[in-house]
């Protein structure tokens, strides 16, 4: 064994991935080297926990290239343009970062520091829409000057499933292609390949990464990866490949609202309530509804100096995705539950709002914040 790391939490108890010594380093290498460009001599920040796999990853490729690593110890936003300025400082080729911290950055202004020593702006760590996303790339890479490389794989998986590469164009918010040497497809619920259509996330074949079980639960381990289809790993994302080849994040699959008899996915409803002018973040969850079975609502962290409007919410919504996709609640409370790696844990969001148990909570960042969504319920 090489490393033991848990993930986020965000869908249940968290699980101990157990990773093993050259397969590990030989798929971090790999992905740091042609996905993210980095190189011997450059300069390598990514704005990470280190107990996110993203931790790790850095340090394992950044270190294995022979590039440098810049720690940053304590909060990224604080001051205002400290991320910005250690980029400038530091001389930074490669700067990663989640969406989360790109939109808590956004009202604290443009950033002012010289940005000309990045080469690559790497992110994951969940679904872009397309504010943010356009933010980072008109103000940071310089207008398409430099490649957003946005990746996704999972603390289990040791690497990426889903990768843009700077040797290909990129759709802004995609996931560009699978990653190297990664057989990926698409799956209806009858395990057929999609297209133009959400299904679920598979990898057909094993790679060097993966993790070689779940701590001290093997049963777990099969059951959550290798249950669905025999002898394919079911990673629990809804994905799609559109008619250009690119591929798209929509949220887990456990997170997944079935409205009017459609499947959704949180991710696109959030993304459209982040159209709102007040809407800083958004959670949404699926509700038990007497006579449609299920409705959504939507916990939005609003921006400072904003008012709560909640029809006006609803309104971009429906312009977004039409009238059936509309929320039927819209609270608003002052932050949104996180894990340590700034993913919103909508699991503990709906059990709160349900007046449920929200379980394992062990992962989450500021649980202070169930009780302001139990009190705006």
């Amino acid at each position: 064994p090489y490393l033991l790391a848990y993930t986020s939490g965000t869908t249940g108890r968290p699980k101990g991935a157990l990773h093993v010594q050259g397969s590990f380093l030989l798929s971090i290498a790999r992905e740091a080297a042609y996905q993210t460009d980095i190189h011997a001599g450059d300069r390598v920040l990514f704005s990470t926990d280190m107990g996110w796999i993203m931790g790790p990853w850095t340090v394992v490729g950044a270190g294995a290239l022979g590039a440098t690593v810049v720690y940053m110890e304590g909060a990224p936003d604080w001051p205002d343009d400290r991320l910005w300025r250690l980029v400038e400082s530091e001389r930074v080729t490669m700067l990663g970062v989640s969406p989360t911290l790109i939109r808590a950055l956004i009202p604290k202004g443009e950033p002012a520091a010289d940005l000309t020593s990045l080469r690559a702006i790497t992110t994951t760590g969940e679904a872009w829409n397309a504010g943010p996303y356009d933010w980072l790339n008109e103000h940071a890479a310089g207008g398409g000057a430099i490649p957003i490389v946005n990746i996704s794989g999972g603390t289990e998986v040791g690497a990426c499933f889903l990768s843009v590469t700077p040797m290909a164009p990129s759709k802004p918010c995609s996931l560009g292609y699978p990653a190297l040497g990664q057989a990926m497809d698409v799956y209806s619920p009858e395990g057929t390949s999609l297209r133009g259509e959400v299904g679920e996330l598979v990898c057909t074949r094993a790679w060097p990464g993966m993790t070689r079980g779940i701590w001290g639960d093997d049963a777990r381990y099969l059951e959550t990866y290798w249950s669905r289809f025999p002898g394919v790993w079911t990673h629990g994302d809804w994905a799609s490949i559109d008619d250009d080849g690119y591929w798209f994040l929509h949220g887990r699959s456990d997170d997944t609202l079935n409205i009017a008899g459609k499947r959704i996915g949180p991710a696109e409803l959030e993304s459209a309530a982040l159209d709102h002018p007040g809407v800083a973040e958004a959670a949404a969850i699926g509700m038990p509804h007497e006579v449609k079975g299920e409705v959504a609502w939507l916990v939005c962290a609003l921006k400072p100096g904003m008012e709560a409007d909640a029809e006006g919410v609803k309104a971009v919504v429906a312009a977004a995705l039409g009238k059936a996709f509309a929320p039927e609640r819209v609270l608003f409370v002052s932050a949104l539950p996180k894990t340590r790696s700034a993913k919103i844990v909508r699991r503990a969001v709906r059990a709160t709002a349900l007046g449920e148990d929200p379980g394992d909570l062990s992962t989450l960042e500021n649980p202070d914040t169930l009780e302001e969504i139990a009190n705006v319920v």
